[in-house]
């Protein structure tokens, strides 16, 4: 199975280049985030040495606790506050940063050509909108919030040891050597590592919506066991990645409970040593040990968090990657159609080099003339109604719309000039008016209602039981596969493209909901040049002219009765098709 060309992962620096353009315009959301975060943590650091000092007082045989009781309590509330108001900050800035980002790329993401997103599979983008996108937001509402925590309160409670004694401070870095050891060697594996693991989560999103997407092939043609196979492969794969990280994460952390046991150890041994000779109290010595044993947790949640860390930065470089894709290139001075008509001189296409799926393919289509293609499974008619649509590129001859080549148009002129409809129609979540005014914004109720009836889609709108206000799509009121498949028409209506291609747009429909699609789909091409990929033969006899795709090669071209009469391959089609409806 050939691999796909993925879509672009951005490199380190680049992903934190691109991290320090989303903090500039947010610079005072940061200090001020970062300024309370240190204030409640040096607050914090207090607590030690005021233990020490009730170290001391009892040691002298003192029983006035009370002003340090008092103080260590005050304490504790304005650390509960700081670290809740600065938490806070963080984890805003961390969300605005998130929701630039996640903007950024569906922009850049749905301005790319479709072609080459097909050419990374749907499951590559799926994976990074939903499963990078899910650990970033995890780690910006957890990780990155307890990591600045963290790193403010080693620093300084660092600095607090140096205050006590030098010494104190000295033998508490002696885990440092083992700790960054710990953390290089683990970075340099777990980089590699994370990027991988998202690779292979997208291939086998990829697999599952090959396999469950195509169903019905896969049943048809006996593939179920080789499909299975295929998933196993891949969900196995993503296994293996998963447990080498397990792995490695446990590697880590035994070695990090080795530097705390070093740490701890020299602190006491500091410790006994300085109060042995009178240099340090009881409670200097308590208050140093409890600053090393503060910093467990810090050190710990800091080194741990570089797991999340590293997985959210392989997360990002791949939203970053396409967040920096570059939009489609459109011409300087873009032209002007001169009607609706359609001609493709000589065109030939291939997916993979040397595997033509089109040949030398002629059409001339007049404005407002209704074209079929028809053809068997495989014969290319798909492809030439993506190649009209500007969703893929010839890869020889020329394209031409309303006698402007699709070039000299551009991409958004070509999507002002031509309208693609499948048979993979989404309905997306919200109310019915606000689906169809997808294709036109600033559409009135009157010409929503106006655009249903003319594809007889008025009628079951006005039986919902809030009419163009019912919430449809995922969770809400659910469409059958015809209703989905006339909105589609409605929005066709209202984007009112010259030239309109519809691509088996009745396929999935059952024999009474294709009757009424059929219908619908003549209203809706009423006034516009029609290319109709027929699915139904019923579609093609409909139409003012035939076109026979075989092999990728135009083989007949005529009306309806003329095909019939020339006892070709329309004929031998058509009349295998009567059979079956008999």
């Amino acid at each position: 199975m050939s691999e796909r060309e993925l879509l672009p992962t951005a490199t380190g620096r680049r992903t934190a280049s691109a991290v320090g353009e989303l903090l500039r315009p947010r610079r005072l959301l940061a200090f001020s985030a970062f300024g309370v975060l240190t204030a409640a943590t040096g607050v914090g650091l207090l607590t030690a040495p005021l233990l020490g000092h009730i170290v001391d007082l009892v040691a002298e045989g003192s029983t006035d606790f009370t002003l340090p009781v008092v103080l260590l309590v005050v304490v504790a509330l304005a650390r509960g506050a700081g670290n809740a108001w600065g938490l806070a900050l963080v984890s805003r800035l961390g969300e605005s940063m998130l929701a630039s980002l996640r903007e950024r790329f569906i922009e850049r993401a749905l301005s790319q050509p479709l072609e080459r997103v097909e050419l990374a599979g749907s499951g590559d983008l799926t994976s990074r909108v939903t499963n990078d996108v899910a650990v970033i937001a995890k780690s910006v509402r957890e990780a990155l919030p307890e990591l600045g925590r963290s790193a403010l309160t080693i620093v300084l409670t660092l600095g607090g040891l140096a205050l006590l004694d030098w010494r104190f401070l000295l033998a508490a870095l002696l885990a440092a050597p083992i700790q960054l050891y710990t953390v290089r060697w683990y970075v340099r594996r777990a980089i590699p590592l994370y990027a991988h693991q998202r690779v292979q989560d997208g291939a086998q999103q990829q697999q599952l919506l090959d396999t469950v997407g195509g169903a019905r092939t896969v049943r048809a043609f006996r593939l179920t066991g080789e499909h299975v196979e295929r998933v196993r492969e891949r969900s196995q794969t993503v296994v293996d990645v998963t447990m080498r990280a397990v792995r490695l994460m446990t590697r880590f952390f035994s070695r990090l409970n080795l530097a705390e046991f070093v740490g701890l150890s020299a602190i006491l041994v500091a410790g006994f040593v300085l109060v042995g000779n009178g240099t340090a109290t009881i409670g200097t010595a308590t208050a140093a040990a409890l600053y090393f044993h503060s910093l467990f947790n810090p050190i710990n949640a800091a080194l741990a968090l570089v797991d999340d860390a590293q997985s959210a930065a392989a997360s990002l470089a791949r939203l970053v990657g396409v967040a920096d894709l570059p939009t489609e290139r459109e011409p300087e001075r873009p032209a002007v159609p001169v009607d609706a008509s359609v001609k493709a001189a000589a065109v030939s296409h291939a997916y993979v080099a040397g595997h033509d799926v089109l040949r030398d393919v002629d059409l001339d289509i007049t404005p407002e003339e209704r074209v079929a293609l028809v053809g068997a499974s495989g014969a290319g008619k798909t492809t030439l109604a993506k190649l009209i649509a500007g969703i893929h590129r010839p890869t020889s001859g020329s394209l031409a719309l309303g006698g402007v080549g699709l070039d000299d148009l551009g991409h958004a002129g070509t999507r002002r000039t031509v309208a693609l409809i499948s048979q993979e129609v989404h309905v997306f979540a919200g109310t019915l008016a606000e689906d169809l005014r997808l294709a036109k914004p600033d559409a009135t109720d009157e010409e929503l209602r106006a655009a249903l009836e003319k594809v007889g889609a008025l009628p079951w709108v006005d039986a919902l039981p809030d009419g163009l206000s019912t919430m449809v799509g995922e969770g809400a009121h659910r469409l059958t596969v015809t209703q989905s498949q006339q909105l589609a028409l409605v929005r066709l209506v209202l984007a009112d493209p010259p030239i309109a291609i519809l691509d088996e747009a009745t396929a999935e429909a059952g024999s009474a909901g294709a009757k009424v699609l059929e219908k619908a789909a003549a209203r809706a091409l009423e006034g516009r040049t029609g290319l109709v990929v027929a699915h139904r033969l019923t579609q093609a006899a409909a139409a003012d002219r035939i076109v026979v795709l075989d092999a990728g090669k135009v083989v007949e071209t005529g009306t309806h009765e003329e095909l019939v009469a020339a006892n070709g391959r329309y004929a031998a089609l058509w009349a295998a098709w009567s059979d079956q409806r008999e």
